[in-house]
């Protein structure tokens, strides 16, 4: 685990890593940009992500491909002793990811991909 801005992060350990997890903390787009770029290709980006997120995952269609990523899997499973489901979105990493990702969060957030 690093504690670190992952866009800052990136930039210097760009696709070294074969898994990069994140909890449903942004939208998927956002999260795409600050996690493909760690990702090596044939690595996997896990995002966790709600059950409801089917709009949300068609709206970062385009940013998973501009960023070498391919939905490979959604898998929606059940917390234990719950009655709570979540969703996992696996995401591919197919091509290296183009220089200048992660843009700084600024830019992030004003124009989301």
């Amino acid at each position: 685990c690093v504690h670190a801005r992952a866009e800052e992060f990136a930039r210097q350990h760009r696709e070294q890593f074969d898994i990069a997890a994140s909890r449903a903390v942004a939208q998927l787009n956002v999260l795409c940009e600050l996690a493909l770029p760690l990702v090596k290709v044939g690595g996997q980006f896990l995002a966790m992500k709600s059950v409801d997120s089917d709009q949300e995952l068609d709206q970062a269609a385009h940013a998973i491909k501009l960023l070498g990523g391919r939905v490979r899997d959604v898998k929606d499973y059940a917390i234990p002793g719950t009655e709570v489901t979540h969703r996992l979105v696996i995401v591919e990493k197919v091509a290296p990811t183009l220089k200048g990702y992660p843009r700084r969060w600024a830019k992030i957030q004003k124009a989301p991909l």
